[in-house]
């Protein structure tokens, strides 16, 4: 069940039992991560739920907080349904690349498929920082270019604990 709160005609947020979430683990791991999560195609709300669940199971890293889930317009490619979005704040003892190829094999175990540029897809998950830490790669930006600029990254993180 989820409680629903209609911020303005196009922005909405959701909340339920595990978003927003906020635990205490004991896993000690170097690193802290936080990492934007969205879709739109199918039930996204359940999908979340699944997704966090699967985290929850894995030994590489420890789910500390996660925030509510807003919906929101899509951006880009704007014929398309809106996106739900949350961010989750991980632990993790992995590298930067070695983590961005764990959040890869999750899109695709939760069938994400890549067509274009900000197309519809399933989940989407765009690590948004990594410690404080500031990389530059092919593969990899961070912190994300466009975080502060994003309502579907600002709204959800204004009222984490982090």
């Amino acid at each position: 069940m989820y409680l629903k709160r209609t911020l303005n005609d196009e922005l909405s947020t959701f909340k339920s039992l595990r978003f927003p979430y906020i635990t205490k683990s004991t896993k000690v791991f170097r690193h802290k991560v936080v990492v934007g999560i969205g879709g739109n195609i199918g039930d996204v709300k359940r999908r979340f739920e699944h997704l966090f669940f699967d985290i929850k199971k894995q030994k590489r890293v420890a789910l500390l907080e996660t925030s509510l889930i807003l919906k929101n317009p899509p951006f880009g490619f704007k014929d398309q349904d809106d996106f739900f979005n949350s961010i989750i704040v991980f632990k993790t003892s992995m590298t930067a690349d070695v983590f961005l190829n764990y959040l890869l094999r999750l899109e695709k175990k939760f069938g994400r498929k890549r067509s274009f540029a900000n197309a519809p897809r399933t989940l989407d998950l765009d690590i948004i920082f990594f410690d404080n830490r500031v990389i530059n790669t092919e593969k990899l930006t961070i912190p994300h270019p466009f975080w502060h600029t994003r309502s579907s990254v600002v709204i959800p993180l204004s009222g984490m604990k982090l």
